[in-house]
């Protein structure tokens, strides 16, 4: 006899099991029949109800990543407090808690991994956390959870919809996306918030129809095998080699080091593009005969001109193909990137399009914050920008943001949607949207702290930061009020972690399209200080304004030369034709947004603050004895320590760092420099570094003399640099150039902004320079440095330009690559069966 309360009644009910091996089947005549291998599970059927499944994870408890859901991560074998992480992607934040309202009517919800303390409302069961999972999965309606290997393989095998958030470094995830037939992705400010009953409604409708088998180890031998005699590979044109180099390049992906955010190295690629970055191609280099023979049957061009730019070409040509995505066959499966595209825009209304190129940082990287001069180079992979603005009643909104509006009641109201391209494989959500309202604090935009914070909850949408927040610094820094509804489209080219300005070029591309659809007229100066401001206060990253100069002013096979004090463009340096530049992926990802670039930062604007204090003092030592009005008549020599009063007073007011000259920082400052000092410290005894985008941490230890000194002495080579390149076309010039970009890589070093990748392939270059001079003295390669804030990202090469020098290049390339798969450990390769299988590939290591 087993007894059975109804929740909803409480009345107790009995009925008669029969139990066999470990089944119960629940025999009565006003319940539903359920089989299951766990304890009996019941529910009234007056009426149909849907079962919701929950997996999520609260309390203290020891979990692994693999196994906790709902994206709260913890390390193996280490217990956290409940609510002890309030971030998204980690634990549930404190005091979130499930609530009745949630739940649409008629629906009961079944929750995995509940704490024992949790108390659930009464349309929630927690279960114990014994049970078999899958047994619940197959006999809900519905599933709630993040996407994990278990998750998706069992929804497709109990064809049960999935309704999921994403997780945060689960690299994983992408191909797992694409694999469920019945998921609906949820934005987890709308999972934290209750917004669930959009997403429930739509899974319903899915129909999943998986009919492969579900036997992993039967699946996983197949397509092993298939792999092997070559029936799963791109192209019909990809020999053994080839599909032999994949598996390589796979096993490195999936064994990289744990806490080290490393992707597939650029030199392997589907598209077999080429790793190298090339100066933005002039109009001359173009077909522009056949572009202008290009047209496009949905769109009409109102204003503006392709410039012979072909990446153009092609996004107005993918524009035109979102619009039939919605008379697509049944049998195409678009990405929902690409759906949601095609929603965002009103195809009979005008749609603004702008373009912004990433940059290669030849020199200057660090510096820009210290007031350096630097030389940047705009590159051909650029981010393009499609916005409209539309009124808010003919606004096309999706689903939670029509049910998010009509949860305020206020009718039509304008809002902010945005789609970026390329999410499917960079673990971000496609999508991103807001009321404007909800930009506004009052009569005043928020600030830019409570926008920080509202860009950081979700992890997976923090990318957005960057595309809605030139919208909040219009709003906040020419005072501009947007009363109708803004669609963007963002699609950049530019690659992400490598240190060549991919944020950059989506803020400049976005900003410009904005300003355009609402008739603003802006500078391109004024655009790039306005975006820095998006990227130091919106999104938190503490980085220079020459990302955002070089993409709003710079110009093809030309260096932007810039004094950083803001931002004053001295000059276009064409670059001479007998030099190229390369820049070189180093496979390790680089971000301004690190720890190590901001604690340089903050040690250079320490440094700063000492130097100041230090002039201060001699200043006042040196006036000792002097009538106030004798020190206008005096000249720079005429002080007892003869270091000049005039250059001790503009030094005692120091703006910038690069504004010290090498000799003086050797004579006066760097024996006063410490080489390190804690935070507590330095604010007692200084109060402030000045800086108003990073913050001291008293508790931590921040290098001095090193962050300090590279950007004096940085400041030095960029303008002997520049210099260079218009000296005579000679060997020595060469070597001359190459030598100053060794000596910025080594000074980047020194900082702490290295790494293991950069260092090689700088010591390839090395090596390859070194051997061909003494051969025969014809080296083509002459220097190379790391890029940008360091920490990774990019190597910047310089070389004679000719057909040896990118014969060298892709010998680089391939020593770089055997190198990282003997320093990983993943699989060796015997060095002549790597060089033969690049000979196969016709050295298309990209």
């Amino acid at each position: 006899m087993t007894t059975i309360t109804d929740r909803k009644e409480g009345q107790q009910l009995s009925s008669v099991a029969a139990v066999k091996r470990g089944r119960c089947l629940l025999f009565t005549g006003n319940w539903e029949i359920k089989c299951w291998n766990i304890d009996l599970v019941a529910r009234k059927c007056r009426e149909r109800k849907r079962l919701l499944l929950v997996l999520v994870a609260w309390g203290r408890r020891r979990v692994r990543v693999a196994s906790v859901e709902m994206g709260m991560k913890a390390d193996a074998g280490k217990e956290e407090e409940e609510g002890n992480k309030d971030k998204m992607g980690g634990w549930c934040p404190a005091g979130w808690n499930l609530k009745q309202d949630w739940l649409p009517d008629g629906w009961f919800c079944l929750v995995c991994g509940a704490s024992d303390n949790q108390e659930l409302p009464p349309n929630y069961v927690k279960l114990a956390k014994d049970v078999y999972t899958p047994d619940f999965i197959a006999a809900s309606d519905c599933m709630l959870g993040k996407v994990g290997y278990g998750t998706v393989s069992e929804s497709l095998a109990y064809k049960v919809p999935f309704v999921f958030v994403r997780r945060d470094y689960f690299n994983e995830e992408p191909f797992l996306r694409n694999m469920l037939e019945g998921g609906v992705e949820m934005i987890r400010r709308d999972l934290l918030t209750g917004r669930w009953a959009p997403y429930l409604e739509r899974a319903l409708t899915l129909k999943p129809c998986y009919e492969r088998g579900i036997d992993g180890g039967e699946i996983i031998a197949g397509l092993l095998q298939h792999t092997a005699k070559g029936k799963y590979f791109v192209s019909h044109q990809l020999s053994g080699a080839r599909r032999l180099r994949d598996a390589i390049v796979l096993g490195y992906q999936l064994q990289r080091v744990p806490g080290r955010d490393m992707t597939v190295p650029d030199w392997y690629s589907l598209a077999e593009n080429e790793i190298g970055f090339q100066p933005a191609a002039s109009n001359a280099d173009m077909n522009v005969k056949i572009l202008s023979k290009l047209c496009f049957e949905e769109f009409e061009i109102l204003h503006g001109e392709f410039h012979g730019l072909p990446d153009t070409v092609a996004f107005i040509k993918s524009l035109s193909g979102l619009a039939k995505i919605a008379d697509s066959s049944p049998q195409k499966c678009p990405m929902r990137e690409h759906v949601a595209a095609s929603a965002l825009f009103d195809w009979e209304e005008e749609i603004y399009v702008a373009r912004a190129p990433g940059r290669l940082d030849v020199m200057g990287g660090i510096a820009d914050y210290s007031g350096s001069l630097v030389l940047q180079m705009p590159i051909k992979e650029a981010c393009h920008v499609a916005v409209q603005k539309n009124h808010p009643r003919k606004q096309k909104l999706w689903k939670h943001a029509q049910a998010r509006q009509q949860a305020k009641g206020l009718g039509s109201i304008a809002v902010l949607q945005i789609v970026s391209f390329g999410s499917e494989l960079s673990n971000r959500a496609p999508t991103f949207d807001i009321d404007l309202s909800d930009l506004m604090d009052g009569e005043q935009p928020m600030s830019y702290e409570k926008a920080r914070q509202l860009f950081s909850q979700d992890p997976s949408q923090k990318w957005a930061a960057y595309a809605a927040g030139t919208v909040l610094v219009l709003m906040a820094e020419l005072g501009v009020r947007f009363t109708q509804s803004i669609s963007i489209l963002v699609s950049s080219a530019v690659p992400e972690g490598k240190g060549v300005s991919s944020s950059a070029a989506v803020e400049v591309a976005t900003m410009c399209a904005i300003a355009a659809a609402h008739d603003l007229r802006i500078e391109p100066r004024d655009i790039a200080l306005l975006c820095q401001k998006v990227e130091n206060h919106v999104v938190g990253a503490p980085c220079g304004v020459m990302d955002q100069m070089t993409s709003a002013c710079g110009e093809a096979n030309k260096l932007l030369a810039m004094v950083c004090q803001p931002a004053e463009v001295k000059e276009l340096v064409p670059i001479p034709s007998h030099i190229r530049f390369w820049g070189l992926d180093s496979g390790i990802r680089h971000s301004v947004g690190g720890t190590d670039y901001g604690s340089v930062r903050i040690g250079a604007f320490m440094g700063r603050r000492m130097i100041k204090s230090e002039a201060s003092s001699l200043l006042s030592d040196s006036l000792g004895g002097i009538e106030p009005q004798q020190v206008g008549k005096m000249t720079p020599d005429d002080s007892d320590e003869g270091h000049g009063i005039e250059i001790l007073k503009t030094e005692a007011l120091l703006d910038y760092l690069c504004n010290i000259s090498t000799h003086r920082y050797e004579c006066l400052y760097t024996k006063k420099l410490p080489e390190c000092i804690s935070g507590e410290e330095f604010l007692t005894k200084y109060l402030d570094h000045n800086d108003v985008v990073t913050i001291i941490d008293p508790k931590r230890t921040y290098a001095i003399k090193a962050p300090t000194k590279h950007p004096i002495y940085e400041n030095f080579r960029v303008e002997a640099f520049k210099a260079l390149l218009t000296a005579a076309q000679t060997d020595e010039q060469l070597c001359s150039l190459g030598e100053l970009m060794y000596q910025c890589h080594y000074s980047y070093n020194e900082c702490g902004l290295g790494s293991d990748g950069t260092d090689r392939l700088v010591n390839l270059v090395q090596e390859m320079q070194h051997s061909k001079s003494y051969q025969d003295g014809s080296a083509s390669l002459f220097g190379a440095k790391i890029t940008g804030g360091g920490s990774g990202g990019s190597v910047c090469v310089i070389g004679r330009n000719c057909i040896q020098s990118t014969e060298e290049i892709q010998k680089v390339k391939i020593d770089w690559a055997l190198s990282i798969f003997n320093f990983t450990g993943n699989l060796i390769v015997h060095t002549s069966l790597w060089r033969r299988l690049a000979k196969d590939q016709e050295m298309e290591f990209a």
